[in-house]
Order: structure tokens, then sequence, then C-alpha cells
């Protein structure tokens, strides 16, 4: 508001009539501060989530395309390197705060509409995050149950749910010592891991160059149907190569999987460490170095992916890929099949019990720690929304109690699934997709906004192409896996309801943190006024009766005399579904009579509260005189808690108890 200023009501010194005090408004930048560091680290404090998918990916894929499986893979690229690159290049610049889609959407929708949406995606995001520490410990586990020297362990450590519970605890540990050690790790865990799949994917990748024959079988089997997929899972019948093209479109949304990362990268986006002397140089080297952390990431994920799968494909029989497999199970873990020389094939000297062991140590440490991202995308999304709608207590803000919260919750899942990953995968599945297909919403919406000229012309085509992709992924998988969605929904509800019990049990908070004045005139009154004595405050509806008429009733029904001044107020509500106001001031003498005219601000009790409080600190407590309601008590307080209103006389009571302990400081309500 042009000429508007700010005061910050909870912090006032000893200052004479006419001094001012300044804040500006709050803004949607976090107050926390982060560790940072350069965007490579960070790179790997994401990708221990992102690669880690090399540890199932390759299994999954020919799960669902068989011998197509490099084929469906080449689809899975592109659509991450033409799709959700480009996508999240374009949110990490429109919400560089870390919230991603969810913070771009919360923008474009208003009110309770835009709270409720933001609640939904903050449940597919727990979804999301919370089973990837989940999948990724009961991963982890499965690797280090197959691996022989595990033989010699206990036997209480046998247990597929008991390893990965103990995984879950040590993850969470490590986040209590702070994101300087995480960071740290995760590069050293990333380093090792990458040298490892460099090393096996290229000697397999030598070996199959010096033995064509095995390219030529493969080859050979696509083109002639051979494919190794049950006929019931063929939609189109046909081995051309339109028909191989549709079939990988087909089986994409089953390699989906693929695509896991980038909702972590941005999320991590405040850890990134940024440059410049201005704060805006500072925000768009963050957003630099996040684009280039999206970008680097996606290359090389991209490539080892399509060396996988022509590895896997190549090198493993079909039947070994079966669960529990005479001659040694692929199943879940088809490179540390190929690092352990347990496939038929010679491929190197290397490969063998050592290097296999040090393979699935690497493997489950990356998988045991994949965990990591998310739980850094959580310890940034929580704090920024839930505190700040009332929809979370105020410790939600602080990192050690949400890290105990989140290890809680991923053990019950654990417990609950079993440490079963063929379990979790559909819910893993179905968190990445919502929040991916919300992105290319939000990025679609966002930029048609800002576009000029007819509807085609703002409309970005390109983009709209990618969330339709995305769309229809999401889809497919709430068909073919509607166990995803239903264990989606279960975390969705949990936010939904947590959050609604939160706001309620928070709704007598005062919730105030100042007011912005319309103009200097108003502020020049509100000093004046705060060291007058003015005993009597009224609320007045706007809109309803003269002030005149209101004050003639007031004086008659409450036995006011005439030399008794009056201070009459009118609330305008703004957003009622934001927790924390900070309304606008306009004050105004009208024939002698002062008219405090409050707007902007999310709830009535609580403005009539603050101002009463506010009047009591320099001078007499002021009685605050309403009117008689009818109103239905459950109704009025329903209509509090969500709309700002309601049983206003009551609430503006309990306001002012639970604000001001001292009864001599605090404001008289009187009902007439």
């Amino acid at each position: 508001m042009p000429g508007a200023r700010s005061i910050n009501v909870p912090v006032r010194g000893s200052c004479s009539l006419f001094m001012s005090q300044s804040t500006s408004a709050p803004t949607a930048e976090p107050t926390a501060s982060h560790f940072q560091s350069p965007w490579l680290w960070v790179m790997c404090l994401t990708g221990v989530d992102y690669f880690s998918t090399l540890g199932y990916q390759p299994s999954i894929a020919f799960e669902a395309a068989g011998k197509l499986s490099p084929l469906a893979t080449v689809f899975l690229v592109l659509v991450t390197l033409c799709g959700a690159v480009p996508c999240y290049r374009y949110v990490a610049s429109s919400s560089p705060h870390g919230q991603g889609s969810i913070a771009m959407l919360e923008r474009l929708v208003s009110g309770w509409t835009g709270k409720i949406l933001v609640l939904v995606l903050l449940g597919f995001a727990a979804t999301d995050f919370v089973i990837t520490k989940t999948l990724s410990a009961a991963d982890a586990a499965e690797h280090l149950i197959h691996n022989p020297l595990w033989e010699q362990a206990p036997a209480w450590l046998h247990g597929q749910m008991t390893l990965a519970m103990i995984l879950l605890v040590f993850l969470g540990a490590s986040f209590m010592r702070g994101f300087g050690e995480v960071i740290s790790i995760a590069v050293a865990i990333v380093g090792v891991y990458l040298t490892l799949n460099v090393l096996l994917i290229g000697l397999s990748l030598l070996y199959l160059v010096q033995h064509g024959e095995l390219l030529q079988q493969w080859y050979q089997d696509v083109q002639t149907g051979n494919w190794g997929i049950a006929a019931e899972h063929i939609p189109i019948q046909g081995t051309d190569w339109f028909t191989i093209t549709v079939l990988c479109f087909w089986f994409f949304p089953k390699l989906a999987l693929g695509l896991s990362g980038f909702e972590t990268g941005v999320a991590v986006m405040p850890l990134v460490k940024q440059s410049g002397t201005t704060p805006e140089e500072q925000l768009q080297s963050r957003v630099s170095g996040t684009r280039k952390l999206l970008v680097t990431a996606a290359i090389i994920m991209s490539v080892l992916l399509l060396g996988s799968s022509i590895c896997t494909v190549t090198l493993i029989d079909a039947e070994q890929f079966t669960p529990g497999h005479e001659g040694g199970s692929a199943a879940n873990r088809a490179l540390a099949f190929l690092a352990h020389g347990e496939s038929r094939h010679n491929i190197s000297p290397l490969f063998g019990n050592a290097f296999g062991t040090l393979y699935d140590a690497s493997t489950v440490v990356i998988l045991w720690f994949a965990g990591a991202s998310a739980m850094a995308g959580l310890l940034n999304l929580v704090p920024q929304y839930l505190p700040r709608y009332g929809m979370a207590p105020e410790w939600a803000r602080a990192s050690r109690p949400l890290v105990l919260l989140f290890t809680g919750i991923n053990l019950f899942v654990t417990w609950l699934f079993n440490a079963d990953v063929l379990a979790q995968g559909s819910a893993y599945a179905t968190g990445v997709i919502v929040l991916m297909s919300s992105a290319g919403l939000a990025t679609v919406a966002e930029k048609y906004l800002k576009r000029r000229g007819n509807w085609w012309q703002r409309v970005p085509w390109g983009y709209l192409l990618i969330s339709v992709l995305f769309f229809y992924t999401m889809i497919a998988i709430i068909i073919e896996r509607p166990a995803g969605m239903r264990i989606a929904m279960c975390f969705v509800s949990a936010v939904l309801i947590s959050s609604l019990i939160s706001r309620t049990m928070r709704s007598t908070e005062l919730r105030f943190t100042g007011f912005t004045f319309k103009n200097e005139s108003s502020q020049f009154l509100w000093d004046s006024m705060r060291y007058l004595e003015c005993p009597v405050l009224v609320p007045h509806r706007p809109g309803g009766r003269e002030i005149e008429e209101k004050e003639q009733s007031i004086r008659a029904e409450h036995h006011l005399t005439a030399g008794e001044s009056i201070v009459f107020l009118e609330v305008e509500r703004g957003d009622v579904s934001e927790f924390l106001h900070h309304p606008t001031l306009d004050v105004e003498q009208d024939h002698g009579r002062i008219v405090l005219k409050v707007t902007n601000c999310a709830s009535i009790p609580h403005v009539i509260a603050t101002v009463g409080l506010e009047l009591a600190k320099t001078g007499r407590p002021p009685e605050i005189h309403f009117g008689w309601s009818d109103e239905s008590p459950l109704a009025a307080n329903l209509k509090f808690v969500l709309f700002g209103e309601g049983n206003v006389p009551w609430m503006v009571r309990e306001l002012i108890l639970k604000a001001q302990p001292d009864p001599t400081k605090q404001p008289r309500v009187i009902i007439g």
C-alpha cells in the first residue's frame, strides 16, 4: 500500500508520545538459517536418493518391460532430460527457498482452497519422502541378507525388518548432529558408489563389445517378439518398431521411480552455497547452483540407467530375476548379482565375492542414506508451512524434534509393511509422480499468467506436453497400482486431520505480528491515543448502523454518560485462512469521534483483543462493549476457527485471558 508504514506491536520500548517504531511485514523467506555447501556437494545429498535407485531400478525395468527394458529406459531418459529437467529448472527459479511446486500453487490459489491444496500436496510429499526412507532401508537390508558374509552375523540380524529399523534409527541419529556432517557423509558415499558403478557397468559393457553375439541375440529377441513379457501384459500385438515404441510408452509409468530425485533436488535448495553482495545476487546464485545440480545429476543418472539396463538384460537370464531362484536371484539387486560374478558369463576376473561384498556394502550404505535427502526435504518443507498455518505446534520449526518425529513414523511404516520393498514401491511411485505432476501444472499455470496476448500465444506448449505426460503417468500408476494411492491418502488424511486439530487447539493464540499503518496520520493518531484515557472500546460492524445511532444505542443500553469517550473499532476480514496476520490500521476522526478501521486481518476477535491489550499497555485497561448474540455456541465456535468470526465477545475474553495473565492489565469485556 503506497505510503503505508509498519509497526511491530510485540516489541515496544519506552518512547515519547510521537515516536514510532517500524518493521517490515513478514515475508515468505524462511527465518531459520541453513548450513550451506557448494552445489556439487549438495548434489551428493540429493544423489543418495536419486542414484541409489540403481539398487533396484534395473530389476524393476526388467520386471515391467522384459527384454524391452533398455528401449523403455531410453524413453525414461528422454523424459528426464527433455521433460523433468526443464520443468524443475523453472521450479527452482520460481521457488528459490526450497518449497518447490507447493509454493507456486500456494501463490496461484488463495484462501482455504489454497491451504487445503497445500496440505494435500504435503501429504503426498510425506508419502514420497517417508517411503523413500523406509523402502531404501528395506532394500539395503535385503542386500545385506543376500551377501554370503552376512551368514556369520548373529541370527537376530537376519531379519529384514529388524535390519531396516536399525538403519532408520542410525539415519535419524546422523541428523541430530546437523546438516554439515550429513552432507560430508553424502559426498563420501556417493563418490564411492558412483566409482564402483562406473567400474561395474563399464567392464560389463566392455564384455558386451567383445562378445557382440550377446547384443545380436538380444536384438533378435526384440525383433521376433521374444520379450519375456506375459501376453496379458501386452496391450497391442505386433513386433514392428511402431508397436515397440507404443509399448515403451505404455511401460514408462512402471519405470517412473527413475525420476525420483527431482523433487528432493529442489527441496534441498536452501543448502546450496550462495555468492554475491545483495540479496538478489545471492538468491540468483542459489538458483544457478541448483540448476547445475539438477542437470548434472540427470546426466549422470541417465548414463548409468542406460548402461545398467543393457548390461542386466543381456548378461542375466530372465529366470534369475525371479525371487528365490536356485541359481541365485537378481530380483531387486541386478547389479549386485553381476558384481558377485553370479552371472553364467565370465564378465571380469574382478567380479566375485570380494568385489561383490564391496559393492554390497556401498549399495547398503547409499540405500540407507537415501533417506537423508528425504529427511532434508521434510525438515525444509514442514517448518515453512504447518506452523505458519497454525496447523502444527511452534516446536515444529525446530529440526531435532522433527527428526525424532519422522524417525518414529519411519519405524511405524516399516513395521506396517514388514519391510517389504515391493509392497512400498507403489506408494513411492505415487508420491513421486503426483509431486512431479503438480510441478508441471504449476509451471504451465504460472507461465500462462505471465504472458500476454491470445490464449494460444500464452500457453507454454512444451511445458504443457510435459505436464500431460506426467499426468498420464500418474493416472496409469493409480489405475495399475491402486494400493499406492490408498497408502498416500492415509498420509494425506493424517496431515489434514492433525492440521485441523492443531489449528483448533491454537485458535486462542493471539497470533498477531504487528500493524501496517495506512498513512502517517493514522500512526500519529494511534500513538497519541495510546497515551490518552480511552475507557470504552465499541466494535462496530462496517456497513451496519450509522455511528451516531450506534453511539446513542450503546450509551443507553450500557448506561454510559456523555462524558465517557468512546472509540469505535471497525474490522474487515482479509484472508481468513491465514493464521498469523499483519493487518492495516487506519485511524480517523469523525465529528469528534475516533474510529479505528482495521482491514486485511484473519480474525475479528483477535484484532479486537489486540487493540484492547495495546491500549492497556500505556493506560487504564479499556472496557470492550458488545451487544448480545443469540447464535448457537457450536456454530459460533466453528465459524471462529474457519472464518475468523463468531461468538466474538466470548472469544475476545479467552484471547485476553491467555495473552495477559495480569488481571490489572486485562481489558474488561461487557455484553449488554
